[in-house]
């Protein structure tokens, strides 16, 4: 009986020892599995981009475009399917807040490393003054100068792969992608070719972000395209 009461006794502390180390409930500890993909060390690939330092409202709009099947990727679906709320915003406020270094920007990796000088020139030209011919407005007249992104829902395009970039033009053409309406990006990338496509990423893929770069908090002009993911002036 002795040697029974004792090996309950132990199993009994035993629990009670798992129970104390069990992880602290903080934000960091629940979001864990958001890190395992989007940590600080980035992977850089065409699946699992960089999230720090977005803006807040940007990242909340993705996290609820997963939710509610406007964005297709089994993992993030699956993810978020049944948080509140309230638990996404604060997600999205965490990411933001975030600053890592940047990965290093080069030019030999992904869709964009066979570029030739005149498919960058064409990209660097789509980037900073569009093709007014084919009402395709220019990235840094939404996404700002700098292409840092402007609060409260404009990401910033730099430190993006360019098989990153690639993939998501190629998922608003197929409408695998998709956003509040007016949805602006599907209605920019079914303007572009596949062509213009792969100027723009390899153009972007290989610009080097500025390491202490933040979100603009407004634009100098009113944006070119209805886009209901942007709050009505949020961005002007």
């Amino acid at each position: 009986m002795r040697l029974f009461h004792a090996l309950g006794l132990a199993a009994a502390l035993s629990v009670a020892s798992m129970a104390s180390a069990a992880p602290p409930d903080t934000l960091e500890q629940r979001i864990a599995a958001c890190l395992s993909c989007h940590g600080v060390k980035e992977r850089g690939d065409a699946y699992f981009p960089r999230i720090a330092g977005k803006p807040a409202g940007y990242l909340y709009n993705q996290l609820r475009n997963f939710q509610n099947g406007h964005r297709q990727y089994p993992m993030m679906n699956y993810m978020v399917a049944h948080l509140p709320d309230a638990y996404l915003r604060e997600i999205a406020d965490y990411f933001a807040g975030q600053h890592p270094p940047y990965a290093t920007a080069t030019a030999t990796a992904g869709s964009g490393a066979t570029a030739s000088a005149a498919q960058l020139e064409r990209g660097e030209v789509l980037v900073r003054q569009g093709d007014a011919g084919r009402k395709i407005p220019a990235c840094v007249s939404c996404h700002g100068t700098a292409l840092n992104g402007v609060a409260p829902a404009i990401p910033g395009l730099l430190g993006l792969p360019s098989d990153y970039i690639n993939a998501q033009f190629g998922n608003w053409k197929n409408h695998s992608r998709r956003a509040a309406a007016p949805d602006c990006m599907a209605d920019i990338a079914a303007r572009l070719s596949v062509e213009d496509v792969a100027a723009v990423s390899a153009w972007l893929g290989r610009q080097a972000p500025d390491a202490d770069a933040r979100p603009a908090s407004s634009l100098p002009a009113p944006l070119p395209i209805r886009c209901g993911s942007v709050p009505a002036g949020g961005a002007q």
